[in-house]
């Protein structure tokens, strides 16, 4: 398509910058961006693009993650030392460490394999050279990074002190010995996380992403198009979202159901052991948790935002609708010609800013009123609007799990299912003895 005259009008440019239409320059900054993630997530042994790169990650996989901190639990264990060494809570957690990890290693490399990076996020070359979204895309990606190092950190911080601690109490090896036990086992706990907490941070930021699409249609709604441009634009986005959910359904929902297992069980533990507890022998099941709540958090959240964007969009429009209708029968029943002029003589309107809250449960959405000249376009195609708020009301859009919509509602309901199971578990597992 060829660029746009100089004397275009501004629907036609507006118009424009909705199609997907060929950028002349190449941007290097946000290829950059794109191959930075790209080389974290090959490190990591997510991009399998061939038989070679998949034999290699599920072997470093299966060393790794797997086969060096059995080995090492198996060769430090002490049988005299329960009180600061319990074998069955260390097995427990190590499993489902690396269950989830490898839910989340198998999930995300099937996807960056079928379809690339760039398609997985949908940056493809055309949007994601265009100069409104390549900041926020680049602004995206280092969020993922700085998410990674916020929650990996203090965890790897906690992960050293248990081991050092273990280490002092449990083992009487050669002091070198301890050293290089320790470090293997940082180094095992450490890929491990990181897979996890990666697809999850992945599978974030695609959500954010097609945030910043959303909240760009919702402003576009303030210019006097034709409405079938902005159903063309919502029918584009629905079917992003539908990809979206198709891609990590099944992730999502074992990632969910590993967590769910895993917290249940170690519930069951520390409750039916209370009595030989402590820190040192019941740490990890600390730091996993908190490591799995994380990770479930950053799916849950980035699913609920871009169902809460994308439902959004329905309400923006239908308050249009709703001022443009009063203005319209108003001005019929008073008699007042609908030019621009007499409106404007009539209505004084100030514009208010659209804000967006980065909130992942906040968002307050400002209308702007729109200008006199918008309204006598818009009263002549009220029929047209109608239409377009039904069709949004009819498909609202969002993440789905199967059919299941992730927003707020399920959110709370998860909550409170967790809730009664950890209640029920506290209820068999606890007991009060009064006389």
């Amino acid at each position: 398509m060829e660029a746009p005259l100089a004397g275009s009008t501004e629907d036609t440019s507006i118009q424009i910058s909705l199609i997907n239409t060929p950028q002349l320059e190449e941007d290097t900054l946000l290829e950059n961006y794109l191959h930075r993630l790209e080389l974290f997530l090959r490190l990591l042994g997510f991009c399998q693009y061939s038989a070679l790169s998949t034999a290699l990650s599920w072997f470093a996989f299966i060393v790794i993650g797997i086969a060096l901190p059995f080995y090492i639990n198996e060769y430090s264990y002490c049988a005299d030392c329960q009180k600061y060494q319990i074998r069955v809570f260390e097995l427990q957690v190590l499993i489902f460490q690396v269950i989830l990890a490898a839910i989340s290693l198998l999930c995300i490399s099937h996807n960056l394999r079928k379809y690339g990076l760039r398609k997985l996020l949908f940056v493809d070359r055309y949007r994601g050279h265009m100069v409104q979204y390549r900041d926020l895309y680049i602004q995206r990606i280092y969020d993922f990074f700085h998410v990674l190092a916020l929650w990996g950190i203090p965890c790897f911080l906690l992960k050293i002190a248990r081991e050092v601690a273990h280490a002092i109490y449990v083992r009487h090896d050669p002091w070198w010995e301890s050293v290089v036990t320790v470090i293997a086992l940082l180094v095992s706990w450490t890929y491990l996380t990181m897979i996890f907490l990666s697809g999850t941070a992945l599978f974030n930021l695609v959500c954010n992403l097609q945030v910043i699409h959303l909240e760009n249609f919702g402003k576009l709604l303030e210019r006097d198009l034709d409405v079938s441009v902005y159903i063309e634009e919502h029918m584009r986005l629905t079917n992003y979202l539908s990809k979206i959910s198709h891609r990590f359904r099944i992730f999502l929902l074992l990632e969910f159901l590993g967590v769910t297992v895993s917290l249940f069980i170690a519930l069951l533990q520390t409750t039916g052991n209370h009595g030989i507890l402590n820190l040192i022998n019941g740490g990890d099941f600390g730091v996993s948790s908190i490591v799995e709540l994380v990770g479930i958090i950053l799916c849950l959240a980035g699913a609920a935002k871009i169902t809460h964007r994308a439902q959004g969009i329905a309400s923006v429009a239908s308050r249009w609708h709703a001022y443009i209708a009063c203005h319209s029968i108003g001005a019929s029943q008073m008699g007042t010609p609908t030019n621009s002029g007499n409106l404007e003589a009539a209505n004084p309107i100030d514009v208010l800013p659209m804000y967006y809250s980065e909130s992942d449960m906040e968002s307050v959405d400002y209308v702007p009123m729109p200008t006199n000249t918008q309204l006598a376009s818009y009263m002549s195609s009220y029929r047209k609007w109608q239409s377009f708020v039904t069709y949004l009301q009819t498909n609202p859009g969002g993440f789905t799990v199967y059919g299941w919509v992730i927003d707020r509602i399920l959110i709370n309901t998860a909550f409170f299912i967790e809730f009664s199971l950890v209640s029920f578990v506290l209820g068999k597992t606890v007991s009060i003895t009064t006389r």
